[in-house]
């Protein structure tokens, strides 16, 4: 069976929207890096859709396309009509400036003209996810303490949007916001004020380096919390 490249799949999603599609942009990891590098080989592609409207017509038209780029190991793309995606740079700034930060336009034109973030919107969302996303890691971590796998499984699944509001917080201090996830974590211990060493396997599990895998009480879950709950207190007191 025949890989379906980016390439591909752009054009076959061009091909299936017709004069309906408005702007097709790969975000992320994929278009992050310089010289152009993005992601490692293997990992997935995060897209963003924009199309005149969103209607069971345009989504039954894009279902196949879709599944065969599932099929490839991508998530689907996030589908927004032009109108959404005008209408809320409010309540999703810190999405929106990570995707204007490290974006690619493979479809169609260039959504951003036109489009506001405000500091405040930013900063607001940011307090918002980063107590909401201690608060779980809390609860996960009293039931998961005991147990390495499940400890990893919930350091993992929080690991990349925690990146994503380290990029944001980074942003608001008025730091230059790296590439890797490496450089992310550092330029982030230095500014909110956490050990960067208690992040370094974290950074290596992202980067693709070396997976993490946590024993039952493992210090380094600890530490994670720490350091979230450190980027939350600063970003309050900012």
């Amino acid at each position: 069976m025949a890989v379906l490249t980016l390439d591909s799949f752009a054009g076959q999603v061009a091909a299936a929207l017709g004069g309906r599609l408005v702007s097709l942009v790969v975000y992320g990891s994929a278009a992050r890096g310089s010289a152009g590098r993005g992601a490692r080989q293997g990992s997935s592609i995060d897209t963003l859709l924009i199309a005149d409207g969103v209607d069971e017509r345009l989504l039954t038209a894009l279902a196949p396309v879709v599944h065969a780029w599932q099929q490839a190991g991508h998530p689907p793309p996030i589908i927004l009509s032009d109108g959404e995606w005008h209408a809320s740079a409010d309540a999703f700034a810190i999405e929106y400036e990570d995707i204007r930060a490290a974006h690619r336009v493979v479809a169609g034109r260039d959504p951003w003209p036109g489009i506001s973030v405000q500091r405040e919107d930013v900063q607001r969302q940011l307090e918002y996810e980063l107590i909401g996303k201690l608060l779980r890691l809390r609860q996960g971590y009293v039931s998961a303490l005991h147990d390495g796998r499940r400890l990893t499984a919930l350091i993992v699944g929080s690991a990349a949007s925690f990146l994503t509001m380290l990029r944001t917080t980074l942003r608001l201090a008025g730091t230059p916001v790296p590439d890797s996830p490496a450089e992310v974590v550092l330029a982030g211990a230095a500014v909110i004020g956490f050990p960067a060493r208690d992040l370094a396997d974290v950074a290596a599990h992202l980067e693709g380096r070396t997976p993490l895998k946590l024993k039952a009480g493992d210090p380094r879950a600890a530490a994670y919390l720490e350091a979230v709950a450190r980027t939350a207190d600063y970003v309050n007191r900012s």
